[in-house]
């Protein structure tokens, strides 16, 4: 299972629930995934704005 989420000793895994009950194991911050999903519906809205501000 380690090799197949490409996980080394020390790394940290994460375990969410999901809306079915079931559990998944992921070796991503599932709230950093959340973040950068955020950030990128952000960045898609206001494209124009910030090459402006670049």
């Amino acid at each position: 299972m380690l090799t197949i989420l490409d996980a080394k000793e020390g790394d940290t895994l994460f375990v969410v629930r999901g809306d079915d009950g079931s559990l998944k194991i992921t070796p991503h911050d599932p709230a950093v995934a959340a973040a950068l999903a955020a950030a990128e519906i952000v960045m898609d809205e206001n494209r124009d704005l910030l090459q402006a501000l670049a």
